[in-house]
C-alpha cells in the first residue's frame, strides 16, 4: 500500500496517521523515540506492509508486472492500489476525498517539527503537487509513475506501467478490493488493542 492507503487505514486517529505516514523513514527501533500513538502508527504501517506483501491477491497483481519491472513490481502495485482507493473513495469513507486530504495536509503542517528530515523535505512538494488527490485519475498515476522512474534514474521503467494498469484494470481492481478488505480488518483489530 502507498501513502493514501496507509493514512486511510489509521482509523482517523491523528497520531496513528502521522506514524503510519512516516514509518518508512524510521528504521529498526528508532520508533521508540516517538510518542506511544505515533509508535503504534509506525508498527501498524509495518504490519500492513508485511500482510500486503504476503497477500495472495497482491502477489497476483505483482506477478502481472514482474516480467517488465522485476523488483519494482510491488512499488507499482502499491501506487495502483492507491489509485483504486482514491477512485472508489466514497465506498470507504463518508468524508469527501478532497476534504480528507486537506485535513491530512493540515495535520502534517501542525506536526512538521516532529517529522523526519526527509519527510520535511518531501511533504511540501507532495502538498504542492497534491499527490494524494492525483491518484484518483489515470493521468495522475502516469505522472506519479514518471516521477518514481526519475527517482530510480530511469532504471525501473515505471513510467510505462500505466499501460499494464489499463490493460489489466479490472483484474488489478479486483485484487485491490480483496487486499483492502483484509487490511481494514487487520487495522481495526490492531488499533483496538
Amino acid at each position: 500500500m502507498n501513502y493514501l492507503a496507509h493514512i486511510f487505514l489509521s482509523g482517523g486517529q491523528p497520531d496513528i496517521m502521522i506514524g503510519n505516514f512516516i514509518a518508512d523513514s524510521i528504521k529498526g527501533k528508532k520508533y521508540t523515540s516517538y510518542s506511544a500513538k505515533i509508535q503504534k502508527g509506525i508498527l501498524l504501517h509495518r504490519q500492513i506492509d508485511s500482510t500486503t506483501d504476503a497477500h495472495l491477491a497482491f502477489r497476483k497483481s505483482t506477478k502481472r508486472l514482474h516480467e517488465n519491472y522485476g523488483h519494482y513490481s510491488g512499488i507499482i502495485v502499491d501506487i495502483f492500489y492507491d489509485h483504486f482507493l482514491a477512485k472508489n473513495w466514497s465506498d470507504y469513507s463518508d468524508i469527501p476525498l478532497e476534504d480528507y486530504i486537506q485535513s491530512f495536509y493540515k495535520l502534517l503542517l501542525d506536526n512538521f517539527d516532529i517529522l523526519p528530515e526527509n519527510i520535511q523535505k518531501m511533504a511540501p512538494i507532495m502538498m504542492e503537487g497534491n499527490w494524494l488527490l492525483i491518484y484518483a485519475d489515470l493521468d495522475g498515476i502516469d505522472r506519479v509513475l514518471a516521477g518514481m522512474n526519475r527517482r530510480t534514474k530511469n532504471r525501473s521503467g515505471m513510467d510505462t506501467a500505466g499501460r499494464e494498469l489499463k490493460e489489466f484494470y479490472t483484474l488489478f481492481e479486483a485484487d485491490f478490493k480483496l487486499v483492502i478488505n483484509d487490511l481494514q480488518t487487520l487495522s481495526k483489530d490492531f488499533l483496538a488493542v
